[in-house]
């Protein structure tokens, strides 16, 4: 499929050493080095969450929790 796409000087530059080195097409190379990338985060585990104790820990957050959060949160879930 032809389209057009931006990509950054440093991307191009090894596409076209990658198709030079290979001796295939600039689109077939980064093609290939597009599957290669998509393919190793597909198969890459994610990252377990850091844990205290039995509990797992919530990501940062720009607010602080404070109980009525927590209030508020039982309520919606009915707890």
């Amino acid at each position: 499929m032809r389209t057009t796409i931006a990509i950054d000087d440093d991307v191009l530059l090894a596409a076209k050493h990658e198709a030079l080195r290979r001796n295939v097409s600039l689109g077939e190379a980064a093609s290939d080095l597009m599957r290669a990338g998509l393919k190793a985060t597909a198969t890459r585990a994610p990252k377990p969450a850091p844990t205290v104790g039995p509990f797992a820990l919530l990501p940062p957050r720009d607010e602080i929790v404070t109980p009525e959060h927590v209030r508020r949160l039982m309520e919606q879930e009915g707890l």
